[in-house]
C-alpha cells in the first residue's frame, strides 16, 4: 500500500511541477489579484486598476476604471478552472505570489487578456514585458481604459496628482479639470470597500506609504475625506499602509 502511495506520488510530481497550481476555482480579489484555494496571486507583467480608482471616458465623463477591470476579469474567468504558475512571492507584499495565470485549456494567459482588452498596462521591467505589442493595439483601437483619460494605476496608487495623462481623450486644455477628476477631494467609497487610507508622512518611519482605519478605530469617523478605499486589510497592507494605532487589536475588517 505503501508504495503505491509513493508511485501516485511521483507520477504526480512529473504530471505537475512543483511550481504550478492545480486548476481551481478562482475568487477575483480586483483586476490584477485572484485566490486560488489559500493562496494568493498577482498577475505577473501588467498594472492594473485598483477598485478605487476613477478614469474618464471618452465622452469627458467620470467612470469606475477600477471596478470594471475588476468585473473584465471576471468575465474572462467565466466560472472556469484557473491554473497558476508561481514565480515566487511578491515583491511588494510577501504574503501574496507572482502567478502566470490561465484558464484551464488555455495558452493565453490572463495578464495578456486584459491587456489585449484595454484594461490592464503592460509592466516593461517584468519578465514578461512581451505585451507591449498587444498595449499597443489596445491603445490605437480605444480599448478599456485608452478610450478615455487614466493615470498609469502605479501613480494612482501613490497619490502623484502631477502624473502623465494617457488616453485618447486627455486633452491639453482641461489638464486642470481632469486632474481634479481624476484625484478627487472626496473619493467615493466602492461598494462594500470601507477600510479608509490617508497617505501620512509619519507612516514612513514604518516603511509605509499611509494609514489605514477600520471602522471600529477611533480615528474612523473623523477621517472624512480619505485618499484611498480598501475592500480589505490585506488589500490596504498589499498597497503598503499600516493600521491606525488607535484600532482595536481584535479588530477585523468587514
Amino acid at each position: 500500500m505503501r508504495s503505491r502511495i509513493f508511485l501516485v506520488a511521483a507520477l504526480l510530481s512529473i504530471v505537475l511541477p512543483a511550481n504550478q497550481s492545480s486548476a481551481a476555482t478562482a475568487i477575483v480579489r480586483d483586476g490584477s489579484t485572484l485566490q486560488l484555494g489559500n493562496i494568493t496571486y498577482r498577475l505577473d507583467g501588467i498594472d492594473v486598476p485598483t477598485v478605487d480608482q476613477l478614469c474618464i471616458d471618452e465622452h469627458a465623463d467620470v467612470w469606475t476604471c477600477g471596478i470594471e477591470a475588476r468585473d473584465q476579469l471576471n468575465k474572462l474567468i467565466g466560472g472556469k478552472q484557473v491554473r497558476c504558475d508561481d514565480l515566487g512571492s511578491d515583491p511588494a507584499y510577501k504574503k501574496r505570489r507572482i502567478g502566470v495565470c490561465k484558464i484551464e485549456g488555455e495558452t493565453t494567459s490572463l495578464s495578456q487578456l486584459l491587456v489585449r482588452s484595454g484594461f490592464a498596462v503592460n509592466v516593461e521591467a517584468s519578465a514578461s514585458g512581451r505585451f507591449q505589442v498587444d498595449e499597443a493595439r489596445a491603445r490605437d483601437d480605444r480599448q478599456g481604459l485608452w478610450k478615455g483619460c487614466f493615470v498609469a494605476p502605479r501613480e494612482f496608487r501613490v497619490g502623484n496628482k502631477d502624473s502623465a495623462l494617457l488616453g485618447a481623450a486627455c486633452r491639453a486644455d482641461r489638464d486642470r479639470e481632469i486632474r481634479e477628476a481624476l484625484f478627487p477631494e472626496d473619493l467615493v467609497m466602492p461598494a462594500s470597500c470601507n477600510i479608509k487610507g490617508k497617505y501620512a508622512v509619519r507612516a514612513r518611519v514604518t516603511g509605509n506609504l499611509g494609514i489605514y482605519h477600520l471602522q471600529a478605530c477611533r480615528s474612523y469617523p473623523g477621517l472624512t475625506k480619505p485618499d484611498r478605499w480598501f475592500c480589505s486589510e490585506e488589500d490596504a497592507q498589499a498597497a503598503g499602509f499600516r493600521r491606525a494605532y488607535n484600532c482595536r487589536s481584535t479588530t477585523r475588517s468587514k
